[in-house]
């Protein structure tokens, strides 16, 4: 064997022993923090992606699960909350979509019989709102069945990207998402797209909404920098 070809192998060896070890390390710092229930800092991210596919393999495990611990934590400390108020009260369950909503009154409950319909569907988030009414709920990335009926994505009376019930005008706004700039919107696309804005585009799937999002917020205000719920 060459030394050439000893010192490569010795040179391999090594790096696969640092990424380890390094992985090792990285994965008991997010630990430590999620065990804090702090966030991952942007720096150990931007190290672990620089380390290659084995370290960025190791990022998105460990993002998914300090997500899930963050979860769980934020379920126990609901329950907790519950428990030592002792109180009965209001619960409402129901389904957040990414446009829309759908919510009942399940009835008026001791904090065990809570904690038990909590517990029944791991994807519920609790929550207790500013009259002590708690309210379980789950969120999924799709429309509504209101949204697929009758969703249209157009223009407010203030110039803003909106999702309406029914056409824009009725004024019946369920969502808004940013501001347009009008001036530059209008120079750059054809008068045929306007005119659908103005008019209301229909958006009948998730596919079709983000779609309609996505092309309108090149156009988009520069001190709107998040969409407004």
């Amino acid at each position: 064997m060459s030394i050439f070809n000893l010192k490569r192998r010795m040179r391999n060896r090594w790096r696969r022993w640092r990424r380890a070890v390094w992985t090792i390390m990285a994965g008991l710092a997010v630990f430590g923090v999620a065990c804090l229930g702090m966030p991952i800092s942007g720096e150990l991210k931007d190290l672990l992606k620089d380390e290659g596919p084995v370290a960025r393999e190791t990022l998105a495990g460990l993002q998914e699960w300090t997500a899930e611990s963050s979860e769980e934590n934020a379920r126990n400390i609901f329950m907790n909350q519950l428990l030592a108020s002792k109180q009965t009260r209001i619960v409402h369950t129901g389904t957040v979509y990414v446009c829309g909503s759908e919510n009942k009154i399940a009835g008026i409950m001791k904090p065990e019989e809570i904690i038990s319909l909590l517990k029944s569907d791991p994807n519920l988030e609790g929550r207790i709102d500013s009259k002590g009414e708690v309210w379980l709920e789950k969120h999924v990335a799709e429309l509504s069945a209101t949204c697929k009926e009758k969703g249209y994505i157009g223009l407010d009376a203030t110039g803003s990207l909106s999702l309406f019930e029914g056409r824009p005008e009725k004024e019946k706004v369920m969502r808004t998402f940013f501001q347009i700039d009008i001036k530059s919107m209008e120079s750059s696309l054809p008068k045929e797209i306007i005119q659908q804005l103005h008019n209301g585009i229909r958006v009948q799937d998730l596919e079709e909404y983000n779609s309609v999002i996505s092309t309108f917020s090149d156009y988009a205000m520069e001190s709107e920098g998040k969409m407004k719920r």
